[in-house]
């Protein structure tokens, strides 16, 4: 990892804020809301006393672990997500066993429900449910100096936004120049989907506006050039999304570095915000789009109201008439949900031509109110995290398994970038969900795993389906694969195209940048330095991945 930062080098600190991030390229903005706010709701001196650490669930716990106690803390606030409870449990479990007068506190949306039944909540000292900023202050200083706090589970305040300090200074310099930042104009979400955390909020609350955006160009000023946006609906208060779109539009032509991400409500896109939109250029926007379902009756069955039509239409219009990336998410295994259903839906959307098409399968995240459902629609999900589906009254065990392979081959080979003419002969003509189905299932079989394929075994293998299995003619499949495969940059040498490859490659000139595959870069070639190209592609990925 890299060395802290010179402003959070305390020699012995009473408290440190960490968490286990995906990957390093992610920074956690919840920690930076409790450095925030820790003077302003927890006395002066205490943010002195207080450090940041990131970690990634890659690394060892013991290795985390070692590098928190040579600090010599008094207290640890550790944020626990779906992705890094298991890790995090670890990392709690040595931290007690080593240091058990070292006070363990647990914040995030993971601890925050069914507290009682969750291994890592018994090993801690204290678990704030809900919001943080507050209470997390509050209680350091109760730990530090005393009375002593008579609660373990403690419900966290939920202020006025007005109330709260705001995070943005606590952004490194590294930060703003090797990672993804996260920024939220507003909190919550009005709208009741019964998958999501969110619907538990039934209403959204919006930072004062001038508050918001003078910390935002404050991070412009001092270098920062990747923002996303958290909130769950940018565009729901349209005064405020034309606002911040503006911002950054009139930055763009001198700094054709930024880029934005946004989710959308996907069936409002008011004209107001269709101009602004359409001026942006090539790499500089990504809208995430969830659409999840397109089928009404499981609309309604899960409180997600969706105006399908108008979502279709505003979709067509972003791919058409504008050139923002669109990353269009779906949910498989949701409640009355058939395959057949599903696969209408999928179909519908992939005629929509998004650039992405996220397919991810029902998570049972804690305190959902997916979970009235679970007797009615036998709803049986996996008691390990992420806590996925495993069956339900309307797709069997061995089913939701191939839905599953499906979505991570959609991943490697749709999604990757790398096969834009390949995929064309794969998904057509007909059902798109079905003809990939069935790729899915003759890889499945043909290779028993579904990671570690090299780029190379994957051109071969998708010369060999469409082949063998499809029957379409072998000098169509061979001259896609060879356009796909020139455009990746790669150099190896596929057994399929083997003879084309020697004729079709033309010799480097010495110190030549190779082409680079890029998920969203397919579309765009704004940068022309191959590892800034590499890095704005990782960002791009992060956006829409976190």
């Amino acid at each position: 990892m890299p060395a802290p930062a010179d402003s959070d080098m305390v020699r012995s600190p009473a408290i440190i804020v960490a968490t286990l991030n995906a990957k390093y390229i992610h920074t956690s903005l919840g920690l930076r809301c409790l450095l925030a706010n820790m003077d302003l709701h927890g006395g002066a001196g205490l943010r002195a006393q207080t450090v940041l650490r990131e970690f990634v669930i890659q690394q060892k716990p013991t290795q985390i672990v070692e590098e928190l106690l040579a600090l010599e803390p008094k207290v640890i606030g550790l944020g626990v997500y779906i992705w890094n409870v298991a890790e995090t449990t670890q990392v709690v479990r040595l931290l007690k066993a080593l240091r058990p007068d070292v006070k363990i506190v647990l914040g995030g949306p993971e601890v925050s429900f069914e507290v009682d039944q969750q291994e890592i909540c018994r090993l801690a000292d204290h678990v704030i449910t809900g919001w943080g900023d507050v209470s997390f202050p509050k209680l350091c200083r109760a730990l530090l100096d005393g009375p002593k706090p008579l609660m373990k589970v403690i419900a966290g305040e939920q202020p006025p936004l007005a109330e709260l300090a705001m995070p943005y200074a606590e952004y490194t310099a590294e930060d703003l120049a090797k990672r993804l930042l996260y920024v939220e104009a507003s909190r919550g979400c009005p709208f009741k989907c019964e998958f999501c955390l969110s619907s538990l909020d039934k209403t959204a609350w919006a930072f004062d506006l001038d508050g918001f955006m003078a910390e935002v160009e404050a991070l412009y000023q001092r270098g920062a050039r990747n923002f996303k946006f958290v909130d769950r609906t940018f565009n729901l208060k349209i005064d405020n999304s034309v606002r911040i779109l503006q911002f950054f539009l009139d930055r763009m032509a001198r700094s054709p570095d930024l880029f934005v991400h946004f989710e959308v409500v996907p069936d409002s896109l008011p004209d107001r915000l269709k101009v602004l939109i359409a001026q942006f250029p090539a790499g500089a926007l990504q809208f995430e789009v969830g659409i999840q379902s397109f089928n009404p009756e499981v609309q309604q069955r899960v409180s997600r109201r969706q105006d399908n039509l108008k979502t279709a239409e505003n979709l067509r219009w972003l791919v058409r008439e504008s050139r923002a990336h669109v990353h269009a998410d779906l949910i498989f295994g949701l409640p009355g949900e058939t395959l057949e259903s599903f696969a209408d839906g999928f179909d519908r959307l992939h005629a929509l031509a998004p650039h992405e098409i996220q397919f991810g399968v029902l998570k049972r995240l804690r305190g959902t109110p997916i979970t009235r459902h679970t007797a009615a629609f036998a709803m049986v999900y996996d008691p390990q995290t992420p806590y996925t589906i495993l069956q339900n009254a309307t797709v069997d065990f061995a089913a939701m398994q191939r839905i599953k392979r499906f979505a991570r081959y959609w991943e490697l080979v749709a999604n990757s970038g790398r096969f834009a003419a390949s995929l064309k002969l794969l998904l057509a003509p007909g059902s798109a969900f079905h003809h990939f189905l069935a790729f899915s299932d003759w890889l499945w079989q043909s290779t028993g795993k579904t990671h570690e394929f090299a780029l190379e075994k994957l051109v071969d293998l998708l010369h060999a389906h469409l082949t063998a299995v499809r029957g379409l003619p072998a000098p169509a499949v061979r001259s896609a694969l060879l356009a796909d495969y020139l455009a990746s940059g790669a150099r190896a040498r596929p057994a399929c195209l083997a003879d084309l490859l020697t004729t079709a490659r033309n010799p480097e000139p010495a110190g030549a940048a190779r082409p680079r595959a890029e998920r969203q870069g397919r579309h765009v070639n704004q940068l022309a330095q191959p590892d800034a190209s590499a890095h704005r592609d990782a960002i791009h990925k992060a956006a829409a991945a976190a």
